[in-house]
């Protein structure tokens, strides 16, 4: 029996480079709101006591942008100087300007069918039935520890105070036979005020955080737990470490599992398809696994800047499918329309629902569109 250990992480809410996807998102989610046809890509940047952001931005919207960050950051829970940054008080730089005409005279073609791709690229969509939301088993795991690490801070479960918000997550999976069968390793960081003992730090994480998430029939009899390994971890957040948008790629999407075309997502409006396509490949991928067309499926899409039509397609099941490949693939045109402007309204992207993506993956969670599988008949019909 092949046996193979895969490592996934996700970090907190309060990691810097995620303060900078939300910072980011949250600017457009202002934008968009107003003006469904912006065309946005802000980028962010904090350490120690300011926030930078950079970018383009053409719209017809008026917003304000300092509090929009400050509610962002003050959200998350830096709200005082002693846990290392203070969204009221931080210093705030902004340097945003119009797009270029030559990007945006190849993306504005009139009709929605004819819109052209804002970049060129290829975007990534996976999908795998380990899990419930058809997600790898390592990544789902860390998600949700980090989730319930910000929760116990926040809502100072049984009178926890000195959880800062900083903090990241690892889990190891044991599988066999390309199946997840144990829980082997569980790290975990987290920022944290100096007044508790590092004893004290890793029974409550034991208790609070990963006892109520890794499953009991997954956790492998020699399952090891990190808890803060360097020791204390008094320095966290901007003040520990620079943040900057876009800097967490593998964690927003599928944990390492399956590939990326190495464009982020965070700040960037729809017609931006390194973020749109790569949600509708995972569409596409999800609705092919819900078929039980294959267990694990890699959907690549390719764009050229200004051109509506996918310059190629290519489905991958790992020799998990239940159809050849290029069967699977020849059928998607028939079902899926991956051109930006009609999967953007497809999927109806041209709305303020991307902060609550910027922590905490981008997939998995079915409050999003691309979550959702309503073509999975059709796609069947299309294979027969």
């Amino acid at each position: 029996m092949a046996q193979s250990l895969f490592t996934s992480e996700s970090v907190t809410e309060g990691h810097p480079d995620k303060v900078c996807d939300q910072i980011s998102d949250a600017v457009l989610d202002a934008v968009i709101a107003q003006d469904e046809n912006c065309r946005v890509a802000c980028e962010t940047m904090v350490k120690t006591g300011y926030v930078i952001l950079a970018g383009e931005i053409s719209t017809t919207a008026t917003i304000n942008i300092p509090p929009i960050v400050r509610k962002t950051i003050r959200d998350i829970g830096y709200v005082h100087s002693d846990i290392g940054f203070d969204g009221n008080t931080c210093g705030l730089l902004s340097s945003l300007e119009e797009q270029s005409p030559d990007i945006r005279q190849g993306v504005d073609k009139g009709e929605m069918n004819q819109q052209g791709a804002g970049d060129q690229g290829m975007m990534f969509g996976y999908a795998c039935n380990e899990t419930p939301e058809m997600m790898p088993l390592p990544i789902m795991l860390a998600h949700q520890l980090s989730k319930r690490l910000a929760q116990v801070r926040k809502e100072s479960v049984e009178g926890i105070d000195f959880i800062y918000p900083d903090g990241k997550t690892q889990v190891s999976v044991l599988y066999e036979n390309d199946k997840p069968v144990a829980v082997d390793t569980v790290v975990i960081s987290t920022h944290h005020s100096a007044s508790v003992t590092q004893d004290k730090l890793a029974e409550v994480i034991r208790a609070l955080v990963i006892d109520p998430i890794i499953p009991k029939n997954l956790r492998s009899p020699k399952m090891k737990i990190h808890i803060n390994p360097t020791g204390a971890f008094l320095l966290g957040g901007p003040y520990g470490d620079a943040g900057l948008t876009g800097r967490k790629i593998i964690i927003d999407t599928y944990g390492g599992m399956g590939r990326h075309g190495g464009g982020a997502f965070s700040g960037k409006d729809p017609s931006k398809v390194d973020r749109s396509a790569c949600y509708y490949a995972r569409y596409i991928a999800k609705h092919i696994v819900m078929a039980q067309l294959a267990q694990r499926c890699e959907v690549q899409l390719a764009y050229a800047i200004g051109v509506a039509k996918p310059v190629s397609l290519l489905v991958q099941t790992f020799g998990t499918g239940s159809k050849d490949d290029q069967a699977i693939a020849d059928a998607i045109p028939h079902v899926f329309d991956a051109c930006p402007g009609n999967l953007i309204e497809e999927l109806n992207l041209r709305r303020p629902i991307y902060q609550q993506t910027a922590a905490y993956g981008h997939f998995g969670r079915d409050a999003f569109p691309w979550e959702q599988t309503p073509h999975t008949e059709k796609l069947k019909a299309a294979l027969h």
